[in-house]
């Protein structure tokens, strides 16, 4: 689990695809940490890497290692990293950590797409559109994770909302890079997710 607060903004070093016997593959990443400290951490661990819960296999020292499933390619932005790509990071919650942002799991629910963005005062205001699927699980002062980073949702318009970016969030996450047609990984709040299931009653076992 993680809080949606970011730690340290990170660079792709490394994106390998590996195909398997089958003729399969998927991606081998490593990520240069920069300003995030390693020294709790150890393999197996996870780190949340743009919003994406990862597991370290390899820690070369300057960062780590990690493997990204076809299914993690299906629903996240990582199809999309390349060589220098920076990425949002966040160590996984710890009994004596803070809750600063809200409940996030690192389970990426789908890719969204930045709108537009223009100033608000000292702040940005950003518009986002989501896959429709998503759009009845996001509401208005709630609670979304954007690339990781939990933010509150301060308009929505059908599956469209808006955030207002304050300039702190800007200059310590890959928020300040957003432009227009950027893709961005989205996890909904998962308490409206487990509503939702909970709303089914016995039904929710039915195929």
């Amino acid at each position: 689990m993680f809080t949606g607060i970011i730690e340290a903004v990170g660079e792709i070093v490394v994106c390998e695809a590996i195909v398997n016997e089958t003729g399969g593959s998927d991606i081998r990443l490593r990520v240069k940490t920069n300003d995030l400290p390693l020294t709790s951490v150890e393999l197996g661990d996870s780190i949340a890497t743009n919003g994406v819960c990862l597991t370290v296999v390899e820690l070369p020292g300057d960062g780590y290692v990690a493997d990204v499933s076809s299914e993690s390619l299906a629903l996240t932005t990582i199809g999309d990293w390349a060589e220098g790509t920076p990425v949002n990071l966040e160590l996984a919650l710890t009994p004596d950590s803070r809750l600063g942002g809200h409940m996030v799991s690192g389970h990426v629910d789908d890719v969204g797409e930045v709108i537009s963005r223009h100033p608000d005062a000292r702040s940005e205001r950003f518009r986002l559109r989501a896959p429709k699927a998503l759009a009845k699980y996001i509401a208005h002062k709630g609670s979304i994770t954007v690339d990781g980073t939990s933010l509150t949702v301060n308009k929505v318009e059908g599956a469209e909302f808006e955030l207002n970016i304050v300039p702190h969030t800007l200059e310590k996450t890959v928020m300040g890079t957003y432009q227009p047609g950027t893709r961005v990984n989205l996890e909904v709040d998962l308490i409206a997710r487990y509503l939702e299931r909970l709303l089914q009653g016995d039904d929710a076992a039915e195929a």
